[in-house]
């Protein structure tokens, strides 16, 4: 169960290259909080009450409907709808692959009895789509749902270590992404009222 979850998780990091809308890219990450909920379940070895009602509320509730629920508020506000791209949605489809043999390839020559080497193939892949997407994009919302794949590679590279963050360090990190996305919300916003766009190329022509 866990491999094929794993599977669908790789199938929707290699959609969001070539997704060129905002809500499909939004319901990919709630999708992506489903499979890691998923995951993270299928991977506990005893049930602990306390570890349980984290997962749920750091995937289920977090990840999956929190999240996307603030980031589609952006988009209806906003009014955004389509990604630009400095490449076609080939080459980005193209730089995904790579990344994901890359990090197959990496995952290979670092082999560590220590590691579960698939989670950590998974995760690498992760990092490094997020990192495409905030190459490719020239959005600053593409930018945010960029580092917010990341964010859920890190979470899938706890798995691989096989080392659970203390509590205290997964609430801040969960609170500081939640900060980020509200106040880059309306840095968004107030861009759209005054320059009508939330391209990084127009924040060049911004005068003091």
């Amino acid at each position: 169960m866990i491999l094929s979850l794993i599977i669908l998780y790789v199938l929707t990091l290699l959609y969001l290259s070539i997704a060129d809308r905002f809500r499909n890219q939004t319901s990919i990450l709630a999708i992506q909080g489903l499979l890691l909920f998923g995951i993270a379940i299928a991977r506990m070895h005893s049930f602990h009450p306390v570890e349980l009602g984290f997962i749920v509320v750091e995937t289920l509730i977090f990840k999956a409907i929190v999240i996307p629920a603030i980031l589609l508020y952006v988009i209806n506000r906003t009014k955004i709808n389509r990604i630009h791209s400095s490449s076609t949605q080939f080459g980005a489809l193209v730089m995904s692959i790579i990344a994901l043999v890359a990090s197959c390839t990496i995952t290979y020559y670092m082999a560590d009895n220590r590691t579960d080497m698939i989670f950590f193939g998974v995760a690498l892949y992760a990092l490094l789509s997020g990192l495409i997407l905030i190459v490719l994009r020239k959005r600053i919302f593409a930018h945010l749902i960029g580092f917010l794949v990341i964010e859920n590679g890190v979470f899938m590279f706890s798995m691989a270590i096989g080392v659970e963050f203390p509590l205290l360090i997964n609430l801040a990190i969960m609170l500081d992404i939640l900060v980020s996305i509200v106040i880059l919300g309306m840095f968004l916003q107030r861009m759209d009222n005054e320059i009508h766009t939330d391209e990084t190329d127009a924040l060049t022509s911004i005068k003091d």
